[in-house]
C-alpha cells in the first residue's frame, strides 16, 4: 500500500489567482489521491483571506499562512511543519502536474532507503513556444529540466523543488529548507535552497537514495516576460548569487559537483549545436550558442560576486528545526 503523500503549494501573489487554482485542481485529479493539499500563503493577508474563502467547505485543502520569515523556504517549512502524511510533495503554484504524478512518486518510495524523488517539469511558453534563441540547457532559468540533465529514473545529488517529493524522515535527519537562500519576494530571483538541503540531507544521511523520475510531470507556465532575454540574463547572475551560499554552506567540492559536468561537457556541446545549426541555415542557432555564452558569464560573475560578500559576511542565512518557528498546527488560516 502507497504511503500517505500531502502536497503543499506555496503562493504569494493575488496576480497567480487562476495559476493557484489549476494547481490544486491537478493535485485533486490525481490517480493516486493526495491525503490532503496544503496552500501555503506567504505574507499576503489578501491572498489569504481569498484562499479560505474559495477553500472553505473543501475539507482535503487547507490553508495556512507562512509562519516564518518571508520566502519560499520558510513557506516550504511551514507546510511540512503542518502536513500529516508521510511522504511531502511539493508543486510549484504555477505549474498543474499531470495525472499520475503522485503514483510515480510513490513509487519511487517503496524502496525505504529513498529519500527524495524528483519529477519533470516541461515549460509552458506562454506566446505558444520556445523562443528561438533560447537554448534548452538553460530551462533551469524557467524553473524546468534542462538538457543534459539525467533521464529515466536514476540517482541525482538533488531534486529540483517545485516538483519533488520527500519522506518525512529526511527533515527530522537534516532540519528544514535554509532560509536566506531562495526566493524571498524580492526582485532578484535567486535559488537553489533545494540544492543546499539535499547535500545537508547526504552528508546527515549517507545511505540515503535521492531519485529522478521522469515519469512524475508538471507543465510549468513561462510567462511572456520570462521570455525575454533580459530575464534569462538576469535569473543566470542570481543562480551565481545563489551557488555561491550554497556553497558557503556545504562547500564548494559538494555545492558544484554537478555543475561542473554541466560546465565542462553539457554547455560546450550546446554550443557547438548552436553554431552548427547557424551554419546549417537553422533558426537561432547563433542565438542559443551567445546565450549559452552570456549565461555562463552572467552566472560566473554572480558566483565571484557572491563569494565575495559570504566572505565579508554580508550574506545570512538558517537552518531550523521542523516545527520550531515554522508554524505546525498553529498556523492555518
Amino acid at each position: 500500500m502507497s504511503a500517505a503523500i500531502s502536497a503543499v503549494v506555496c503562493v504569494y501573489t493575488e496576480d497567480r489567482w487562476e495559476d493557484i487554482l489549476a494547481a490544486v485542481s491537478s493535485v485533486r485529479a490525481q490517480s493516486l489521491t493526495a491525503l490532503e493539499t496544503l496552500l501555503v500563503v506567504d505574507h499576503n493577508p489578501s491572498l489569504l483571506d481569498r484562499l479560505t474563502k474559495e477553500y472553505k467547505e473543501t475539507g482535503e485543502v487547507r490553508v495556512l499562512a507562512n509562519a516564518g520569515p518571508r520566502g519560499l523556504s520558510a513557506g516550504r517549512n511551514t507546510g511540512i511543519a503542518a502536513a500529516r502524511g508521510e511522504i511531502i510533495a511539493f508543486l510549484d503554484d504555477d505549474a498543474v502536474a499531470e495525472r499520475d504524478w503522485l503514483r510515480h512518486f510513490a513509487e519511487g518510495f517503496e524502496d525505504p532507503r529513498v529519500l527524495a524523488v524528483g519529477g519533470r517539469t516541461m515549460p509552458a511558453w506562454e506566446s505558444g513556444r520556445r523562443p528561438v534563441w533560447f537554448p534548452e540547457e538553460f530551462d533551469w532559468v524557467v524553473g524546468c529540466l534542462y538538457k543534459g540533465h539525467p533521464r529515466g529514473r536514476v540517482r541525482v545529488r538533488n531534486v529540483l523543488g517545485g516538483n519533488a517529493a520527500f519522506r518525512r524522515s529526511a527533515f527530522d535527519v537534516a532540519g528544514g529548507f535554509a532560509t536566506g537562500i531562495g526566493r524571498d519576494g524580492g526582485k532578484r530571483p535567486l535559488g537553489c535552497e533545494e540544492t543546499e538541503f539535499c547535500i545537508r540531507l547526504g552528508r546527515a544521511r549517507p545511505d540515503a537514495i535521492l531519485l529522478m523520475d521522469d515519469r512524475a510531470v508538471i507543465h510549468h507556465r513561462v510567462p511572456v516576460a520570462r521570455e525575454r532575454f533580459h530575464y534569462f540574463r538576469t535569473r543566470s547572475y542570481a543562480e551565481g548569487l545563489s551557488k555561491a551560499l550554497v556553497s558557503r554552506s556545504v562547500g564548494s567540492d559538494k555545492g558544484l559537483e554537478s555543475e561542473r559536468r554541466y560546465t565542462t561537457r553539457v554547455l560546450p556541446a550546446g554550443i557547438a549545436r548552436g553554431l552548427r545549426d547557424a551554419a546549417l541555415g537553422r533558426p537561432g542557432g547563433a542565438g542559443r550558442a551567445g546565450a549559452i555564452v552570456a549565461g555562463v558569464f552572467a552566472a560566473a560573475g554572480g558566483y565571484v560576486v557572491g563569494s565575495v560578500r559570504a566572505r565579508r559576511g554580508g550574506t545570512t542565512f538558517s537552518v531550523v528545526e521542523i516545527g520550531e518557528g515554522t508554524g505546525g498546527e498553529g498556523a492555518p488560516a
